[in-house]
């Protein structure tokens, strides 16, 4: 018996991440808050120090202007005691009067040093002192000056976050804040006919492309089921049945499609394990036909959302692991849990190697591996796609990464 080749290694995968790089520190972020206040009190405080440069030289100039305002030149028994100026107290003894007078000189330099000294000193304790008055003055003037664009945030965070009916309404004088405002309610406006209008066309394509669908398969299978038809005729209508299905399939994900790029309003709890454990039932028979094992363990991870959508996510990922499979020998694992605030889907299965720069092109709508459309009878191209769309549509997101030795692993996380 020939030894089965080892698989191809893995290519490297790709080491520029296109999302968002985390912050470490989220609370010094430079928002327009944090600029302004930095704003406002940068120019206090170049005014401050502008200031109190221009201050201490007038005063160092006023007081070092002219000489000694007095002068010593004769006398008997003069004593002078002087507890500021040492070098002029002599107690009783004989000073020289040139000596006398270049002390008192000495010391009249060293008390008006003194004084320039405590002017600083004292003046820069108090230009720290409203600098931080000034910065956190600055703050709360730029918080409410900017309490606008935060209305029209937490707004815009709800319109995503739910509907399109939400409006700001913001009250107050006619000025660019309230232009915004007014501007984005109008936008508000424009998307919410628009996706009325798309609401309305997808109910009416969906009954106007079944109907004929529909119509020819049962047309198709009254023919089929005359036993005298001849056989060619049998043949060619198994050809156009099985073209005809794959028409319905592709006209439902369609449609799916259009109903899930929209956020999901109604949402009820509903359980990741029960959910994948429902879409195993659904394929274990044709994993059965292919000799592909599906295992995993399913933790329960209740989020809230749409039951059906939520099923279809797990369906097309099962699905999909279960026919892009090795011919021998193969499995699936399907497990779900709640970590991190967040409930995981994860459907890892063995399969072909899958270059790591080609696993965005897996989620575009009729694209599949090393093909730019879809020519096989393994589905209609549009299960990952539909399953990125529902799970944007509840807020989460879902990437696939390729297993060492063939295969994918395919993570949904959703907000629990």
């Amino acid at each position: 018996m020939a030894a089965t080749p080892a698989p191809p290694p893995v290519p490297p995968k790709p080491t520029w991440d296109p999302g968002q790089p985390e912050v470490p520190f989220p609370w010094l972020r430079p928002t327009i808050r944090i600029r302004l206040t930095l704003l406002y009190g940068g120019m206090f405080l170049i005014a401050g120090i502008l200031l109190l440069s221009i201050i201490y030289l007038l005063a160092a100039q006023a007081l070092r202007e002219g000489n000694v305002p007095f002068r010593i030149v004769g006398g008997q028994n003069v004593e002078v005691v002087s507890q500021s100026c040492p070098g002029v107290g002599n107690g009783s003894a004989q000073t020289p009067l040139d000596q006398f007078n270049a002390a008192i000189g000495q010391c009249i330099l060293d008390q008006r040093k003194h004084a320039l000294d405590d002017l600083l000193s004292r003046s820069l304790m108090a230009l720290l002192g409203l600098s931080i008055i000034a910065f956190a003055f600055g703050y709360a003037m730029a918080g409410r000056v900017l309490s606008p664009l935060g209305k029209i945030t937490r707004t815009a965070r709800r319109v995503v976050g739910s509907d399109l009916t939400r409006r700001i309404e913001l009250d107050g004088p006619d000025d660019e804040l309230k232009e915004l405002a007014d501007t984005f309610d109008e936008m508000l406006d424009r998307l919410e006919r628009a996706f009325t209008a798309q609401q309305r066309f997808v109910a009416n394509a969906s009954h106007e492309l079944r109907t004929p669908l529909a119509i020819n398969r049962t047309l198709l299978e009254v023919h089929l089921s005359d036993p005298g038809a001849p056989v060619e005729l049998q043949q060619l209508g198994k050809t156009l049945l099985a073209t005809n299905e794959r028409s319905e399939q592709l006209v439902e994900g369609l449609l799916l499609l259009a109903r899930s790029d929209n956020q999901i309003v109604e949402r009820k709890p509903v359980d990741l394990a029960e959910v994948a454990s429902q879409a195993i039932d659904q394929a274990r028979v044709e994993a059965a036909a292919k000799g592909v094992e599906i295992r995993g363990e399913r933790a329960p991870a209740v989020v809230q959302g749409n039951g059906v959508l939520l099923e279809r996510i797990a369906l097309n990922l099962v699905q999909n692991a279960v026919r892009y499979n090795v011919p021998e020998g193969g499995w699936v694992e399907v497990t779900t849990e709640s970590q991190h605030g967040e409930a995981v889907l994860v459907v890892s299965n063995t399969g072909p190697v899958v270059p790591a720069y080609e696993v965005d092109n897996l989620f575009e709508p009729f694209r599949r591996l090393r093909t730019e459309r879809t020519g096989s009878d393994k589905g209609v191209g549009l299960g990952l796609s539909i399953a990125r769309s529902v799970a944007r549509a509840h807020g989460g997101r879902i990437s696939a990464t390729p297993r060492e030795g063939g295969g994918l692993v395919m993570r949904v996380t959703l907000p629990l």
